[in-house]
């Protein structure tokens, strides 16, 4: 049996090598290549995929699944060995249901379309990029189709990303939201905003150094780490010990400092999986849901709370005297949470991104249930933003054209964006009771403790339990919008009702 387990090991870390090649590629596609390089750049990355495919969904895999059962049972649920085993088994029998030829063109045409998208962003043309959404909702269809019946069709989409998660969970969870939200903005609105930073000059220089300040504070190791820019955020992990973070400066704001943090927060997880899982399935975070709880956590718990703005206050003056010289730390503090309604998801503040993230669920329902289309899907999307966040969308370039997910393929990924925030108080709340204190030690610059707790109790387990299991484990108990809630109340002095 032993034997097994090995040859098992074996052959999962040669997959995993494959994709994280794979990883390394998209990464320099978004950060280094030459645009010229796109079109073969697809067909590399298409290969890749086929090839990992068909060696992960080879019928030894599963041969070996089986014959490691009793060695399985034998185990504690969440020992490394048998959740590498169960994980397998999950994973290669959902993989299987996939033809490797499919598997390829789902990649090529996630980049392909993705040069079409910066295109198209740049030049505000939807015309252009909508041929590439139309053929990735017909590939998204073709992948439905290889599962059985569902009570949605989207369930098939969500679940790559949230594991076991259905979408009438994320429906009654987005409803109470929505039933507090979209009043509250109303209201935010109507009674006019709070002073920003203004509009700079911020250089470049003085943005990367000082969102490098705050990286390092929360754990960013040079050996382990490195940031570049790109047109849309993100973070790459191609090992524990190699995570590549992204950002992008604009002089005449500070919404860098916020995207390092975001970043840092899903690198710090990716760092924080115990290495003995390396090389196998279980060497990532636990599905997206819980990965931007870690990212919403540090940028906006930590990075918008007054203790972190009373550290990094002086170091933001003497970087930027002539734009932040007049502004007091309880005046950076308000300006950073100031709640105003904006276009672009990425910059918005805690109260209206989530309305934001609403929108972006309902119009992939009705895509994938066929009774939107992409003719249509930007008329869609402007009423409906007028609607929810009481702006009128004045062009595509921030409308429907502002993501790049939906050019990759990634339809059932929004919604985790909003389950991370609600996820991220709970975590919270829960390292709250644990480690009295916290928040003094942020105003030193102290980051520890909690990045300690974090990686004992969340980041280690990688994908070793599902979501569910993981978030019972950590914060004690199931998905609740609650805390949320209460936590937008206490920090923005809004009413939230019961």
């Amino acid at each position: 049996m032993t034997d097994h387990l090995t040859e098992l090991k074996m052959r999962l870390g040669e997959v995993s090598d494959l994709r994280s090649a794979s990883a390394l590629l998209a990464w320099d596609q978004m950060v280094m290549m030459p645009p010229a390089g796109a079109t073969v750049r697809a067909f590399r990355q298409a290969t890749l995929e086929r090839v990992a495919h068909e060696r992960f969904t080879e019928d030894r895999i599963g041969e070996l699944v089986s014959e490691l059962d009793g060695l399985e049972s034998s185990l504690p649920y969440d020992s490394d060995d048998a959740s590498l085993i169960r994980v397998t088994r999950r994973d290669w029998e959902k993989a299987r249901r996939i033809p490797a030829e499919l598997a390829a063109r789902l990649t090529q045409t996630a980049s392909e379309a993705m040069e079409a998208w910066v295109a198209a962003r740049a030049a505000n043309d939807y015309a252009a990029f909508r041929p590439w959404l139309d053929r990735q909702l017909e590939l998204k269809q073709e992948y439905i189709a290889c599962f059985g019946p569902t009570a949605d069709p989207y369930d098939h989409l969500l679940d790559d990303f949230e594991r076991g998660t259905s979408t009438t969970e994320v429906s009654a969870i987005f409803a109470r939201l929505k039933e507090v939200l979209v009043p509250l903005i109303e209201e935010v609105n109507a009674a006019g905003h709070g002073g920003g930073l203004g509009g700079g000059p911020f250089p470049e220089e003085g943005q990367r150094l000082v969102g490098l300040a705050a990286m390092t504070a929360f754990g960013f190791e040079p050996e382990s780490f490195r940031l570049d820019t790109t047109v849309h955020p993100f973070c790459s992990s191609f090992a524990i010990s190699d995570i590549r973070v992204t950002t992008r400066y604009q002089e005449d704001d500070l919404e860098s400092l916020f995207s390092c943090m975001h970043e840092i927060g899903h690198g710090l997880y990716e760092r924080g999986v115990s290495p003995s899982l390396e090389r196998t399935p279980l060497a990532h975070g636990c599905f997206s849901g819980l990965h931007e709880s870690q990212s919403r956590l540090w940028e906006n718990i930590v990075g918008r709370s007054l203790p972190f703005c009373r550290w990094l206050h002086p170091q933001l003056v003497a970087t930027f005297p002539e734009a932040l010289g007049g502004f007091s730390v309880e005046q950076f503090h308000r300006a950073v949470n100031r709640v105003e309604p904006s276009f672009i998801r990425v910059d918005a503040d805690e109260v209206t991104y989530g309305m934001h993230i609403i929108l972006r669920f309902e119009l992939e329902r009705e895509l994938i249930a066929g009774t939107l289309s992409t003719a249509d899907l930007p008329d869609a999307w402007n009423t409906r933003f007028e609607e929810y966040l009481g702006l009128q969308v004045p062009e595509d370039r921030l409308g429907v054209l502002q993501d790049v997910h939906w050019s990759c393929g990634y339809f059932g990924y929004f919604p985790t964006y909003q389950l991370g925030n609600v996820m991220s108080v709970q975590i919270w709340e829960a390292a709250q009771a644990a480690l009295p204190g916290l928040e003094e030690q942020f105003e030193q610059g102290d980051f520890s403790a909690l990045g300690a707790w974090l990686r004992e109790n969340l980041y280690s387990l990688g994908r070793k339990l599902t979501p569910k299991e993981t978030l019972e484990r950590v914060a004690g108990g199931p998905l609740d919008p609650e805390p949320y809630l209460r936590y937008l109340q206490g920090k923005h002095g809004v009413g939230v009702t019961a």
